[in-house]
């Protein structure tokens, strides 16, 4: 089994990527293997509504000069999705948002690439707009049909400045709860 984390966010080592990490140490506890993809921080493209994928259904994007079809691929090899992103004007960051829209229609365009795998959205927020940003990423989660496990709270921290998530004990255990309930929907679910 193994778990894609996606940060969102352009700082490589910033608390969207230490919420992702803390998931991690409880998936590799429970002998889950992860991988994390830095997508924040790169120039992409937005989805142009072009349906070319629809048209080739290759599982890829027609525009092949970002890394985009590099995590789709990732992506679909994964049994789980971690999505993540900071809080940016209550929303998630602008290279997230293109991996949902492009990733979005490459997988309904072949066939729902992304079917009951399990997916987890972690946000990370200043003050607020966080649960906008929630919802969006499980927006995509459920058009995809996949399957989402839940934590003891909203799978959020507050956190701004580098380390400030390490000072959130309820962002921290929240964190944790989500890596225990996906490594248990992970194993139900890869039984067969």
């Amino acid at each position: 089994m193994k778990v894609l984390g996606v940060n969102g966010s352009p700082r490589k080592q910033g608390n969207t990527a230490h919420m992702i990490q803390e998931v991690f140490k409880v998936l590799e506890a429970e002998g889950i293997e992860t991988e994390l993809f830095q997508l924040g921080g790169n120039l992409i493209r937005g989805c142009t509504g072009c349906r070319t994928c629809y048209q080739r259904q290759n599982q890829k994007c027609v525009f092949e000069d970002d890394v985009m079809n590099s995590c789709i691929a990732k992506m679909v090899e994964a049994d789980g999705i971690i999505l993540g992103s900071p809080t940016y004007f209550a929303d998630l960051t602008a290279e997230l948002k293109a991996l949902i829209d492009r990733s979005g229609y490459v997988g309904l365009s072949n066939g729902g690439l992304f079917r009951r795998k399990v997916g987890a959205a972690v946000v990370a927020v200043r003050r607020a707009g966080a649960i906008h940003v929630f919802d969006s990423i499980n927006h995509f989660f459920q058009i995809s049909q996949m399957v989402i496990p839940g934590s003891c709270y909203w799978n959020l921290a507050v956190a701004r400045d580098l380390g400030e998530f390490e000072l959130d004990e309820e962002g921290v255990r929240t964190m944790q709860i989500l890596g225990q309930n996906m490594a248990w929907l992970l194993k139900k679910l890869c039984r067969n």
